[in-house]
């Protein structure tokens, strides 16, 4: 099965994710490719993969992923075909941390074998507080971050279910119970 999360940046989907997958030990991540740089300590190869714009355009002329999307002016990001081939044959379920245009591709893709999560902050204004307090953008990449969480809040419809992560410890349990009763079915 394909688990799908995406949000506006800093709505807490990343810790949500690493939470499920601390707590079941049949969910995989996917590693997502990337031509942006890391911020603060994300490493090649566990966050994303790092590449360049040159490779990022040789994996699309060869086929080589499910899904991409330039999410911010010069940044792509893309699901590789082979993260989840490489998770399938281990016998877990895929987990996507993903954008938002990429879950709604995703969950077109997958169908009835994805569950497509939308992670909420409690408001534009939270939003902009927790993107301060990460100290890995700029101000300027803040408020173009905060411009596009706008847009990305009307696309919450298009997800099967949305977890408001106004209270960490509720939402973890919201999106563990949604979760297994997925998985579980």
């Amino acid at each position: 099965m394909i688990l799908i999360f995406s949000a506006p940046s800093g709505s807490g989907k990343s810790t949500l994710v690493n939470y499920l997958l601390s707590e079941r030990n049949d969910l995989e991540f996917s590693i997502s490719a990337t031509t942006r740089q890391p911020r603060g300590q994300e490493q090649n190869g566990r966050e994303y993969y790092f590449i360049t714009p040159e490779e990022f355009e040789d994996l699309i002329r060869n086929d080589r992923l499910v899904e991409y999307e330039n999410v911010y002016s010069g940044t792509s990001y893309g699901t590789l075909k082979s993260e989840i081939e490489r998770i399938e044959r281990s016998g877990h379920h895929v987990v996507f941390d993903v954008d938002v245009k990429g879950g709604i591709n995703l969950k077109r893709i997958f169908g009835d074998r994805a569950l497509s999560v939308f992670v909420c902050p409690p408001s534009v204004d939270e939003l902009r507080r927790r993107l301060v307090g990460r100290a890995t953008d700029s101000p300027e990449k803040i408020e173009e971050r905060v411009a596009k969480a706008e847009e990305e809040m009307a696309d919450a419809p298009y997800f099967d279910t949305v977890v408001v992560n106004d209270n960490l410890d509720d939402a973890k349990k919201d999106v563990l119970q949604k979760v297994n009763t997925f998985l579980d079915r």
